[in-house]
């Protein structure tokens, strides 16, 4: 299969660059006029495919608003990305797992292998017991074709505890997490501009921390556009050169449009206008 970065690159200059999450919690559900319940969000997937599937160049499901129906909900979150990936999007599934050894293996089996119900174009994953251990990610995306989006410096008010310390050799944690994907990209896998490993970023995050994107060398994930702050000025600020990487991700700012199918596709096609300055 063709590598993550290439059909990436391909999707993001067919599509645009924005990234749309769908986050079915019960007050989004409620605001739809939908129960929360497995019906309730079976209709608003069902629209949120007709709407994004073939206008958006990603869509990232949040596997836990799926999972907290249990099986029926993950048999819900399964239809769905087959659906959107039918209908020509790439799918990112917002899982963060992080993990060691057979365990992270059998992560990355479930969502990167081909023959897994619920396989999908790339994943994310926490890298706090070590970028290392998740290697088995890396491997099964390698091998088929999928990507892996590795979180660096996160747009939560938390997330400075632990990703703004520094390394005995004076690295800021999340900028070591950036140079070590940046090294897996290294290896070539995809042809063109963008590997397919890739990082997630805040649109949000202060623009006076002593990190260099460039150093990636494929894509960036900056989930916080919208509703938590985060705007194309602000993402220009903060990425500067690594701006053609960037891919910034809204998830409330186009659901509120819904259930409006029409409505919610035309949200989300300002959004592509509004960021169309990262693909010229």
């Amino acid at each position: 299969m063709t590598p993550f970065g290439d059909r990436l690159s391909a999707a993001l200059d067919a599509r645009g660059s924005l990234c749309v999450g769908i986050d079915p919690h019960a007050a989004l559900l409620s605001s739809w006029g939908l129960p929360d319940s497995i019906e309730g969000l079976a209709a608003f997937a069902a629209v949120c495919v007709e709407a994004l599937g073939g206008t958006v160049a990603v869509v990232k499901p949040q596997s836990a608003f799926f999972e907290r129906f249990g099986s029926l909900g993950v048999a819900v979150l399964e239809r769905t990305i087959v659906d959107l990936r039918s209908a020509g999007a790439l799918v990112l599934l917002d899982v963060k797992r992080g993990d060691i050894g057979s365990t992270m293996a059998a992560y990355a089996d479930a969502y990167l292998d081909p023959a897994s119900p619920i396989a999908s174009d790339a994943i994310t994953v926490s890298p706090f017991l070590g970028v290392g251990s998740l290697q088995p990610a890396f491997d099964v995306a390698a091998a088929n074709g999928g990507g892996v989006f590795t979180l660096a410096l996160t747009s939560n008010p938390e997330a400075g505890e632990v990703q703004f310390a520094t390394r005995p050799d004076g690295t800021m944690l999340g900028q070591y997490v950036l140079d070590a994907i940046g090294a897996l990209n290294a290896g070539g896998l995809s042809a063109g501009p963008l590997g397919s490993f890739g990082v997630v970023v805040g649109a949000t995050i202060r623009t006076d921390l002593p990190v260099s994107f460039g150093v990636v060398g494929g894509p960036i994930l900056a989930p916080g556009v919208g509703a938590q702050g985060g705007s194309a000025d602000s993402v220009r600020r903060i990425f500067g050169d690594a701006l053609a990487g960037v891919l910034p991700s809204v998830s409330r700012e186009v659901l509120a449009a819904g259930p409006d199918a029409a409505a919610l596709r035309a949200s989300a096609e300002r959004l592509i206008d509004e960021f169309a300055y990262l693909r010229r």
